[in-house]
């Protein structure tokens, strides 16, 4: 009996997902304050688009919301990086979500004056990308000042992991807010205000860190957040093919795979709206939920690269798959599939991130990533909508998931280095 007793704990440690990381205080304020902010964050995250289709019956609208948060993320997520390496990142961080709040704030009167502008959803969602681009460089780069550094792949996978529960709980919650009544200017209100109130404890968290000033230099002198510094970041990342293949395959996959601005019209037009937006909504975080919680595995994983590839394939061919289905069920648990195949790509691609990268460029290597992952679907959310507008919503939905899968084939062939990628040298290469 002894036997067995230890031996399910080495085989649960096998699988299941490090959660020491929240032995370290600030770390897990942090963590805490962020899990339940984006818990709220998913109320806007589905009333925008909602609203948006509401107001136009358009799905080309609704993908126009993407543009609208992109641009900001280009411009300002390069810039909020450079600042991160250049200023205390507590700083930045609580300046960012003070603007951020703000633009939830801003939502929360528009739907509560029921002013119906198109264009003014379009600037609220247009200031929150650039609180979202100036804040979550900072976050991520504090993070292997938080915690040791043998825990910082643990701090990564648990962030992921709880965004995307977050993400699961956040529209499932959302949906049925938003069933309870046809009219929208008594269920939108409800949505942001929730979202502005669960905020707070983001606020609260970013306050009760340390203070996180930049190291010094080598030769003493401050850093400055201005294009040189962010030249200088690009100049770095151009050194590192692995990385920029990493970032290569993963836009890829979102401009050309993710759907999510045809869930709107797809859950009117097949399974007759209602709470069911949020069910395709909340699909692709439970699969990626489940993945996080079975990661264990991914830390033993050498061959990252190929595990990269094949992860960002099987995303593309699962959503694919998923845009033929018309049952309601069968649709979510295909989403569910390549919500697991999507955390697997983000861990793999944030590990060798942070392998890669120095504290004095972590932060504008977070800013590019920053573009690439949240910059990524907004530019798919345009491309869904667009291809919706001219050939319908199952063309745009399949097509680009078939699509995704083979370029991704054909950059990794074309480019060997990334499946060459093994994680065994990966402190090697950092070094040269």
């Amino acid at each position: 009996m002894t036997g067995v007793r230890e031996t399910r704990p080495r085989a649960a440690r096998r699988w299941a997902i490090d959660v020491r990381p929240l032995r370290v205080p600030a770390y897990r304020r942090l963590w805490l304050g962020n899990t339940v902010a984006m818990f709220g964050f998913q109320f806007t995250a589905v009333a925008v688009p909602v609203e948006m289709y509401a107001l136009t019956r358009d799905s080309f609208w609704v993908g126009l919301l993407g543009v609208a948060a992109f641009v900001p993320l280009l411009v300002f997520g390069l810039w909020g990086g450079a600042i991160a390496d250049a200023r205390d990142r507590r700083a930045v961080l609580l300046g960012g979500s003070l603007l951020l709040w703000a633009s939830t704030l801003g939502l929360l009167l528009q739907a509560v004056l029921d002013v119906r502008s198109p264009v003014l959803l379009l600037a609220l969602m247009a200031l929150q990308s650039v609180a979202f681009a100036i804040s979550s460089p900072a976050r991520s780069a504090m993070l292997p000042r938080l915690v040791p550094e043998d825990l910082v792949a643990s701090a990564t996978t648990l962030n992921y992991t709880t965004f995307t529960a977050a993400s699961v709980a956040g529209p499932l919650a959302a949906g049925l807010i938003l069933s309870a009544s046809p009219d929208t200017t008594v269920v939108l209100p409800i949505a942001y205000g929730l979202d502005a109130v669960l905020f707070t404890a983001m606020l609260w968290a970013a306050l009760r860190l340390p203070s996180l000033p930049p190291e010094p230099t080598a030769d003493g002198q401050a850093r400055r957040a201005g294009l040189a510094s962010v030249v200088d970041g690009f100049r770095y990342l151009a050194t590192t093919p692995v990385l920029l293949l990493s970032f290569g395959v993963d836009l890829i996959a979102m401009i050309l795979a993710m759907p999510r601005a045809l869930f709107p019209e797809i859950a009117h037009e097949r399974f007759g709206g209602g709470g069911a937006v949020g069910l395709l909504y909340s699909a692709i975080a439970i699969g990626s939920m489940i993945g996080g919680l079975t990661s264990g595995w991914i830390g033993r994983l050498r061959r990252q690269g190929l595990g990269l590839v094949l992860a960002v394939v099987g995303w593309g061919l699962a959503i694919a798959a998923a845009g033929l289905a018309h049952q309601l069920w069968l649709m979510v648990v295909l989403l569910a599939v390549a919500g697991a195949a999507d955390l697997i790509s983000a861990v793999l691609r944030q590990s060798m991130l942070l392998v890669y990268a120095p504290d004095r460029m972590r932060g504008r290597l977070q800013g590019v990533n920053t573009v690439v992952v949240a910059g990524g679907p907004r530019l798919g959310d345009l491309r869904a909508g667009t291809m919706a507008a001219g050939f319908g919503g199952g063309v745009a939905w399949v097509a680009g998931g078939l699509a995704s899968a083979v370029l991704v084939v054909v950059l990794a062939v074309a480019f060997p280095a990334l499946l060459r990628y093994r994680a065994a040298t990966a402190s090697s290469d950092n070094r040269t």
